[in-house]
C-alpha cells in the first residue's frame, strides 16, 4: 500500500522541520512549505492526501489557502493548526471543509491522532465513493449497454432506431423483430424496453430454441411441486417472472407447434396456469419476439400458427444485414477497437485505412456479431501500434466466401459442415465462441456437430 502523502504548510520553519522529521519516522511521505506560493507550486506536481495547514500566516492566511485548496483539490483533506482563542476561525475552517484541527502548542502524539482520524475518514470516503461509482456504473451500463453495439450512421439504421422509439411509446404493443443472425435483434428489444414505461421492471430474454421440448410448458408457465417427476418445488414460469416488464422471445419461429396455441392463449388472455394447477394467474407483460427465419414460409409449411403470428406482429421492425449498410462498418470498427482495447488493457492501435476498405468488401454472413469477433481476434494477435488488414486472415481478398475453408459448392450441408469446422478452428474448439461466430446457440451447434459426427 502506498504511504500517506502529507504536506505541512507553516510559516515557522522550526515547526515544519520538526513535523517532517517525526512524520518520516512514522513512514509518511512528507513535504514541507513555509509560504502558500511554495505549497501550491508543489501541489501542481505532487499528489497530496493530507495538508496540515497553519491558520495564521503572513500574506495569504490559512482560511484563504483552505478555500483555494478545496476549490482546486476537493479530494484533499486538511488538518488546521490553530492557536488559543481561534475557536471562531476553527469553526469557520470546518465549515469550509477542514476535517480536523490541532491546537498550539501541540505534541507529536496529537499530530499522529489527528492524522489517524483523518486517515479513517479518507478510508470511509473511499468506500463510499466506490459504492457510488459502482452504482453510477450500473446506471450508465443500463443506459448505454442497450445501444453499445448498435452503432451506425446509415439511413437504414436510423430508421430502425426511430421505429424502436415509436414502439417504446406504447406500453403494451407486441413487437416482432426480424433480421439475420448477429444483426442486433436483442439490442433493439432492450432499447424498446428501457425507453418504455416498463423500464423499471424486468427485461426477460428467452431463447425458444434452447429449451428442451419436454420442459417448455413448465419453463414458460411454471409448475406446482409434485406435478411431474423432478418437480421438487413450486416454480414460477417466464410469464410470471417477467410480469410488469418485457418478455423477449428470441428465435420464436423455432418454438414447437404444440406450445404455440398455449402461448397464444396466454398472450390473448394475459393469464397463465402453472403445470399441475387449476388457478389462473394474471400477468402484465409486453411480448417482443424475434426471428431470423422466414416466418411466412414457416406458416405456409404448417410449422407456425398464423393466429399467433398476427398476435405478435402488431409492430414489425426489420433490421437490415450489415452488407446492406456498409457505411456503418467504419464506426463499428472504431467502436469495437476502443471497447476491446480497454477490456484487454492494451494500447489502442491506430487502424490502417485498408482495414476499412477490406471489411467493406466482405459480405458478413454473421453481421455485427461476426465483425465484433473479428476485431477481438485481431487485437489479440496484433502487437504493433497499427492494426493492419493482415490481422483479418479469415476474409478472402475479392471473394464472397467466408474463407479458404469453405468448399466451392452450393450443397448446403457441405457448406454448413465446413463453416462449423472453420469456426471451431478459429476459436480453438471453444463451442461457446464458435456458436457466437456462427450466429447460433451453443445447443444448436452441439446438435449440428452430432449430426455431422464431428465430436
Amino acid at each position: 500500500m502506498q504511504p500517506l502523502r502529507v504536506l505541512v504548510l507553516d510559516d515557522e520553519k522550526r515547526v515544519t522541520d520538526e513535523l517532517k522529521e517525526y512524520l518520516l519516522r512514522k513512514k509518511f511521505q512528507t513535504y514541507c512549505a513555509n509560504i502558500p506560493e511554495e505549497a501550491f507550486e508543489l501541489l501542481e506536481r505532487t499528489a497530496i492526501d493530507i495538508l496540515i495547514l497553519d491558520i495564521k500566516m503572513p500574506g495569504m492566511n490559512g482560511l484563504d489557502v483552505l478555500k483555494k485548496v478545496k476549490q482546486e483539490y476537493p479530494s484533499m483533506e486538511v488538518i488546521m493548526i490553530s492557536g488559543h482563542g481561534d475557536i471562531d476561525i476553527v469553526i469557520e475552517s470546518m465549515r469550509l471543509g477542514a476535517t480536523d484541527f490541532i491546537r498550539k502548542p501541540f505534541g507529536h502524539f496529537e499530530v499522529q491522532l489527528a492524522i489517524e482520524r483523518t486517515q479513517k475518514y479518507i478510508g470511509i470516503q473511499n468506500k463510499l465513493q466506490q459504492v457510488e461509482n459502482q452504482k453510477s456504473l450500473i446506471t450508465r451500463e443500463l443506459e448505454t449497454q442497450i445501444e453499445r453495439d448498435f452503432i451506425g450512421t446509415s439511413r437504414k439504421i436510423k430508421k430502425v432506431l426511430e421505429l424502436a422509439m415509436m414502439a417504446a411509446q406504447d406500453r403494451d404493443v407486441n413487437v416482432l423483430i426480424t433480421g439475420e443472425n448477429g444483426t442486433g435483434k436483442e439490442i433493439i428489444a432492450r432499447i424498446i424496453h428501457y425507453a418504455s414505461q416498463r423500464k423499471d421492471a424486468s427485461f426477460f430474454p428467452v431463447n425458444c430454441s434452447a429449451i428442451p421440448e419436454s420442459l417448455l410448458e413448465s419453463e414458460f408457465f411454471g409448475h406446482k411441486k409434485g406435478s411431474f417427476t423432478g418437480a421438487t418445488e413450486n416454480k414460477k414460469g417466464f410469464f410470471e417472472l417477467a410480469s410488469q416488464g418485457t418478455l423477449f422471445l428470441d428465435e420464436i419461429a423455432d418454438m414447437p407447434f404444440l406450445l404455440q396455441s398455449k402461448l397464444l392463449r396466454a398472450i390473448e388472455e394475459r393469464k397463465v396456469k402453472q403445470v399441475g394447477s387449476k388457478r389462473l394467474i394474471d400477468v402484465d407483460i409486453r411480448i417482443i419476439s424475434a426471428t431470423n427465419k422466414n416466418i411466412l414460409q414457416r406458416i405456409e409449411d404448417s410449422q407456425f400458427r398464423i393466429d399467433l403470428y398476427h398476435r405478435i406482429n402488431t409492430f414489425i421492425i426489420n433490421i437490415p444485414p450489415l452488407r446492406e449498410r456498409v457505411e456503418d462498418i467504419p464506426p463499428l470498427v472504431e467502436h469495437f477497437v476502443d471497447y476491446f482495447s480497454v477490456k484487454k488493457n492494451k494500447p489502442r492501435p491506430k487502424i490502417h485505412p485498408n482495414v476499412f476498405s477490406k471489411l467493406s468488401g466482405y459480405h458478413f454472413p454473421g453481421n455485427i456479431r461476426e465483425l465484433k469477433n473479428m476485431i477481438e481476434r485481431a487485437l489479440i494477435v496484433c502487437r504493433e501500434p497499427v492494426l493492419e488488414e493482415r490481422y483479418f486472415p479469415i476474409i478472402s481478398n475479392g471473394s464472397k466466401t467466408y474463407g479458404s475453408g469453405v468448399p466451392d459448392t452450393l450443397i448446403l450441408e457441405d457448406n454448413e459442415r465446413a463453416l462449423i469446422q472453420k469456426a471451431l478452428e478459429i476459436t480453438n474448439n471453444n463451442k461457446t465462441k464458435a456458436s457466437e461466430l456462427l450466429g447460433i446457440t451453443r445447443y444448436s451447434l452441439i446438435r449440428k456437430m452430432k449430426k455431422f459426427e464431428m465430436e
